[in-house]
């Protein structure tokens, strides 16, 4: 039955997060809001969603591994595969602004995330200091951007849905991230206990793997129908609001307690992969992350995965990554 539960609540997450940002999107429509700002508010809060609700209620449920895990492995899995498999159906070009701005922020995070879990939680000030470096990122994005005026005019940025409907899509939409973040938190938890692994190996693969398919659902069916506009910078942007929106709001909310031996492993990872993607989109000959480079980061993935089950020994290896600071 948890098996069931766990699938009805990816469901409602993938369906309620897809439905959110239309609606939002149709919403900021009728008020004649900015390709630009829509863009990198509501649509990518929205992707982001399912990460947040599932992280906030295992947070307050006393699964903090799950909500830690959660963003973890997602980012780890956003590059590793929705980018590599992505690229492996139709290369993908690179802006500037990924590698120029995106990427060191998505970089900065990453760091500041390993450093605040030193002392084994992630607190208020920590997470209200990701949360404010986020609106500080947002707040450049917009001031150094330039909106497409002509997008905004055009037919197909009409709203979707008349603003009625958009308001009750949008309040049905939250329901059912809240009760479908309920049932897949429950049932991890207990498929967990049932199969004897840790939280934290279901989080950071199924539960991951889960909140990560609406990007890559959308990702894939972008790259089927050869459109040129899928790009990196959502991706990065995800891995940001992972991490600065996501942690930060939860741990605003409630403290999230995690064993930073036991996550270290993960967490350089998640940096390692960041790194290899850098490697892949600066511009030294192109500005295309092709086939050969999808390849290499969908190896990485499956590479992290078949440790992570396989159970290799990460505390031993994490501790070779652990120090503290002289103020923890």
């Amino acid at each position: 039955m948890d098996y069931i539960l766990f699938v009805i609540g990816l469901i409602l997450l993938v369906y309620s997060g897809k439905f959110l940002v239309q609606s939002g999107v149709s919403i900021a429509r009728h008020f004649n809001i900015p390709t630009l700002i829509i863009g990198i508010t509501i649509i990518a809060f929205g992707t982001s969603a399912p990460e947040l609700i599932v992280s906030v209620k295992a947070a307050l449920s006393g699964s903090p591994e799950i909500a830690f895990g959660n963003v973890v492995g997602s980012n780890i899995s956003n590059i590793g595969l929705v980018l590599a498999v992505t690229a492996l159906i139709i290369p993908i070009p690179v802006g500037k602004t990924s590698w120029r701005i995106d990427w060191p922020v998505m970089m900065l995070a990453s760091v500041l995330l390993y450093v605040f879990t030193l002392n084994n939680v992630l607190g208020f000030w920590e997470s209200f200091i990701l949360f404010a470096m986020l609106a500080a990122y947002l707040f450049f994005s917009v001031k150094t951007s330039t909106p497409d005026i002509i997008s905004d005019k055009n037919d197909d940025n009409k709203p979707q849905y008349k603003l009625g409907l958009s308001f009750v899509i949008v309040i049905a939409s939250s329901v059912g991230l809240a009760y479908g973040a309920d049932l897949l938190v429950n049932s991890a938890v207990n498929i967990a206990t049932e199969l004897g692994v840790s939280k934290r190996v279901i989080s950071i693969t199924i539960v991951a793997f889960g909140t990560s398919l609406p990007e890559l659902t959308a990702s894939i069916i972008a790259a089927l129908k050869k459109q040129t506009d899928i790009s990196i910078g959502n991706i990065i942007g995800s891995n940001i609001f992972n991490i600065m929106a996501v942690l930060g709001i939860t741990g605003m909310i409630h403290p999230i307690a995690i064993d930073h031996i036991a996550f270290s492993f993960d967490i350089i990872w998640m940096m390692f992969v960041s790194v290899l993607l850098f490697l892949f989109i600066f511009p030294f000959k192109t500005v295309y992350l092709n086939r050969v480079e999808g390849s290499l980061l969908f190896l990485s993935y499956i590479l992290y995965l078949a440790a992570v089950i396989g159970g290799f020994d990460f505390e031993s290896l994490s501790s070779t990554f652990h120090f503290t600071l002289p103020w923890y």
